[in-house]
C-alpha cells in the first residue's frame, strides 16, 4: 500500500530543490546589467577636460617656429603632450616679442605662453612659472669669418688697446717721465747745456724729448754733468730691457690674437659692440660684464645687424643659437666658447594661477615615462631637429 504522506514529502522537496537551481539564472535575468562607462566620462576626469586655453609663443628656432606655414618645435609638441594628458583645448597665439608676450600674460589675455622663457627672480615676483621645462644657458654668437678677418694691423691695435699692454704703456710714461726731470733739475745749471737756464717750461719738454729719444735707443744730445751722464747711462740701460720686454709681450698677444681670432667667448666682451634681445636675461648679463649693448626687438634681428658689421656679436639662449648656426646660418655665423650664465626655461603664468598645478603634475609625470626624453632626442641631437 502507497503510503500517500511520504509521496507527498518527496514531491514536495524535489520541487524544492528544481526552485533553488533555478533561482540564481532568473536572478542574473532579472538584475538589469550596468552599462560600460562612455569614454567621454573618463575624458571628462581630466583636470582641464573642456578648458580652452590660450597659449602664447613666439617664433623661436628650435622651441617654435613655422614649418610649411604651420607652427611646429619642440615647446608645441611639449604643450600638445602636456593637453594631451591635462584634457585642455589650444587656442594658440603667436605674439612677436618677449614684451608683448609679457603684457599679454600679465593681463591675462593669455593663459600661458610657452616656449624658450627664462624662470628669473625678478620675474617670478610678477608672474608664476611651472617646474623647469629646458636646461640652457647663454653663448656668444660671432660671423663666421671673424677668425679670419683680423690683419696685422687689427691685431696690433687689440693688442696695445688690451688692459696688460696699456698698463706696460702707462709705467713706459712714467719711466720717462722721471728721467726727464732728473736731467732737466741737474742739467739746467750747465753752461753747455740745452735746458741751460731755462724755466721749467720749455726745458722739461726738452729734457722730456731726450728721454724718449733715449728709450729707443737714439740720443741726440748726451748730459754734461757727471749726475746727468750717469742718469743718461742708467736710463738707456733700463730702456733697452724695457722695450725688449714690451715688444715681446705685444708679440704675444698679436699671436694669441690672431690664433683664437676677434672674440672666443664672453671674456672677449668687455668694450665690444654686442646685440642683445631687449628684455631678455642676456641683455642685464652682457651689460654687467661691460660690454656696448644694443638692444633688438628678436634674436633675428641682431644676428642680421651682425652680418652687416654693425655689431660684433650676439649673446643669447645657447640652444636658439646653435641651432640657427647649424641651419639658417650655416657659413655665416658661428657659436664660440662655452656656455655660461645657465638658466632654466619654464612655462609662464599669470600670478596665482589654477593651471600650474594640474600643467606641472603633467609635466613632471611626462618626464618619469620617458616622454621628455624623446622630444629632447627629437629636436636637439645631432640626428634630430625636426
Amino acid at each position: 500500500m502507497i503510503n500517500l504522506g511520504k509521496l507527498a514529502r518527496a514531491a514536495a522537496a524535489a520541487g524544492l530543490l528544481m526552485g533553488l537551481a533555478v533561482l540564481p539564472a532568473a536572478a542574473q535575468s532579472a538584475t538589469p546589467t550596468a552599462p560600460a562607462a562612455p569614454v567621454a566620462d573618463a575624458a571628462a576626469a581630466l583636470p582641464l577636460a573642456g578648458k580652452k586655453l590660450r597659449v602664447a609663443v613666439r617664433l623661436v628656432p628650435p622651441f617654435v617656429f613655422l614649418k610649411d606655414d604651420k607652427p611646429t618645435g619642440f615647446s608645441l609638441d611639449l604643450w600638445n603632450e602636456l593637453a594631451k594628458a591635462t584634457g585642455a583645448e589650444t587656442d594658440l597665439q603667436v605674439i612677436d616679442t618677449l614684451p608683448h608676450i609679457l603684457e599679454s600674460v600679465k593681463a591675462q589675455q593669455s593663459d600661458l605662453a610657452i616656449y624658450s622663457i627664462s624662470i628669473t627672480a625678478k620675474r617670478e615676483l610678477e608672474y608664476d612659472f611651472s617646474q623647469p621645462m629646458f636646461d640652457a644657458g647663454l653663448q656668444v654668437a660671432v660671423r663666421a669669418d671673424a677668425s679670419t678677418n683680423s690683419n696685422a694691423m687689427t691685431s696690433m691695435f687689440q693688442s696695445i688697446s688690451s688692459g696688460p699692454i696699456l698698463n706696460l704703456l702707462g709705467l713706459l710714461a712714467l719711466l720717462i717721465l722721471i728721467p726727464a726731470h732728473l736731467v732737466w733739475l741737474f742739467e739746467r745749471r750747465h753752461p753747455q747745456s740745452e735746458v741751460s737756464a731755462r724755466p721749467y717750461f720749455p726745458g722739461i719738454l726738452k729734457a722730456t724729448w731726450w728721454a724718449t729719444g733715449a728709450a729707443g735707443g737714439q740720443q741726440l744730445d748726451y748730459p754734461h754733468s757727471a749726475i746727468g751722464k750717469f742718469i743718461s747711462a742708467l736710463w738707456v740701460f733700463v730702456s733697452v730691457i724695457f722695450v725688449a720686454y714690451f715688444t715681446a709681450a705685444v708679440t704675444s698677444a698679436m699671436t694669441v690674437n690672431q690664433l683664437k681670432g676677434d672674440i672666443a667667448g664672453p671674456e672677449d666682451l668687455p668694450g665690444r659692440k654686442v646685440g642683445v634681445v631687449a628684455g631678455s636675461t642676456s641683455a642685464a648679463i652682457v651689460q654687467g660684464i661691460g660690454a656696448k649693448t644694443t638692444d633688438f626687438p628678436a634674436y633675428k634681428d641682431a644676428l642680421e645687424a651682425l652680418g652687416q658689421s654693425k655689431i660684433d656679436a650676439v649673446v643669447y639662449d645657447a640652444p636658439v643659437l646653435l641651432y640657427y648656426a647649424a641651419h639658417e646660418g650655416k657659413g655665416k655665423v658661428q657659436v664660440v666658447g662655452t656656455l655660461f650664465h645657465r638658466e632654466n626655461y619654464g612655462i609662464l603664468f599669470p600670478p596665482g594661477s589654477p593651471l600650474r598645478k594640474p600643467i606641472n603634475e603633467a609635466l613632471l609625470k611626462l618626464r618619469e615615462s620617458g616622454g621628455y626624453d624623446a622630444l629632447v632626442k627629437k629636436w636637439f641631437s645631432s640626428d634630430g631637429g625636426g
